[in-house]
């Protein structure tokens, strides 16, 4: 690490989640509580970076177009990727990058809500794969810090109209229909919109000028785009994720140091079942509905049935922090073995699925309930908050107590693991 603790301090990564994008305007004050402590204690503050990324795109383009805005250039999808996908192997130029020194010698925190914590994932893999030249690292990410991430996909997405039979397919006039219709129409009027309406498309010629009206009306009818599976939602299909776990996608890099803070909404619904349901008091109704859902869904309708259904979690449920303080699974004569925490969500994405990539079994994780001060890299550090939504910490601001005391912690979080690093370096 070449940037000393108490002089310039590593910069934070922001990658906003799905439809995210608008940055700062939205997100509020959070940075006067992220650098609480470095003012008391009279340091630089820590400079935050909000990077754009296609807010309906893969995890793929999503970090493709993450690492060309940091460093600059046109986008580089890939020649075998954009063959596979259909779309063009380059997309936008950033002229100038966001934090064009980015390297081993340079590294960066990240900071994901939603999508963007996996999307974080995907990033750190492509550089250890040597994606974009011989001269990236995972080392380069410095630490992976996550809110209310779908790592391990989301029961919602099929709530909202992705077909648990055939996924990638979605139902007509299902929400998520709906959704991928309004892409296209925001895509081909793209040159008229603000850019805060930037879905990121252009390797994919959407707008008038580039396709004919009776193109888009063939992408209304059946999309090439959201139906395939090259898009956020069969990312958080179990499918689509199990496909990235078999390739050994989310392996701890050992240098870089992970936090996740887990958040949920839900109870039981009753105290001899696993499912949950939301109480509506000081709940809008969408995510009361969406908790419903995804705390009473039967995972036997999936085809295939994802491989943690199938197996027993009993030894993830062994293998946890015993401050973690989660039931464990329980059986039943008529549903799989599953742990309560399939069904505990926030509203839109489970509890375990919030945990980090692959099972506990798999990786190396680290559950507790409040923040510790032991500190390794390569291993998960697990939160978990209770009563807290999808959106209660992140995106939008209220200068609720919940949230000045997240982003406090977390500011003390990255202060701790650059002082950690610095003395492991100079030992």
């Amino acid at each position: 690490m070449s940037k000393s603790v108490h002089n310039d301090p590593i910069p934070l990564v922001i990658v906003e989640g799905f439809l995210g994008g608008a940055g700062a305007c939205l997100w509020g004050n959070f940075e006067a509580h992220l650098n609480k402590e470095r003012k008391a204690l009279g340091l630089k503050v820590r400079k935050c970076i909000f990077a754009s990324v296609g807010p309906v795109s893969s995890l793929h383009d999503r970090a493709c177009e993450l690492y060309y805005a940091l460093v600059g250039g046109t986008v580089d999808y890939g020649a075998e990727h954009s063959r596979t996908h259909g779309h063009s192997r380059y997309g936008a130029t950033n002229l100038v990058g966001l934090y064009p020194e980015w390297s081993c010698t340079c590294p960066l925190h990240f900071f994901g809500h939603s999508i963007g914590g996996p999307t974080i994932i995907k990033l750190q893999d492509l550089l250890k794969q040597g994606y974009f030249g011989p001269s990236t690292r995972p080392e380069m990410v410095f630490s992976v810090n996550s809110v209310s991430a779908p790592f391990r996909g989301t029961q919602l997405v099929y709530t909202l109209g992705e077909r648990v039979d055939a996924a990638p397919a979605v139902r007509p006039m299902s929400v998520g229909s709906m959704i991928g219709k309004a892409v296209h129409v925001i895509s081909y009027l793209s040159p008229l919109l603000p850019q805060s309406l930037n879905l990121r498309a252009e390797a994919r010629s959407l707008s008038y000028h580039e396709s004919s009206l009776t193109s888009l009306f063939k992408q209304l009818w059946s999309s090439d785009w959201v139906e395939s599976k090259d898009a956020t939602p069969f990312d958080v299909t179990f499918e689509g994720m199990e496909e990235r776990e078999a390739n050994g996608e989310g392996r701890p890099c050992p240098t870089t140091f992970y936090r996740s803070t887990t958040t949920s909404i839900t109870t039981r619904t009753a105290k001899d079942q696993i499912t949950h349901s939301s109480s509506l008091l000081n709940l809008f109704a969408p995510l009361y509905i969406f908790s419903r859902a995804i705390g009473t869904f039967d995972f036997s309708s999936l085809s295939p049935i994802p491989a943690f259904v199938q197996e027993c979690p009993a030894s993830d449920s062994r293998k946890r922090d015993t401050e973690q303080g989660l039931p464990q699974g329980l059986v039943s004569q008529s549903e799989p073995l599953l742990g309560e925490e399939h069904f505990s969500n926030d509203g839109v994405v489970p509890v375990f699925s919030q945990w980090h990539p692959l099972p506990c079994r798999s990786t190396t994780c680290c559950h507790v309930q409040l923040p510790s001060r032991n500190i390794q890299p390569g291993t998960w550090h697990v939160y978990q908050l209770d009563n807290v939504s999808h959106v209660s910490l992140v995106p939008f601001w209220f200068s609720s107590s919940q949230q000045r005391i997240f982003w406090m912690e977390l500011g003390q979080w990255l202060h701790r693991v650059e002082e950690f690093a610095a003395i492991r370096t100079l030992n």
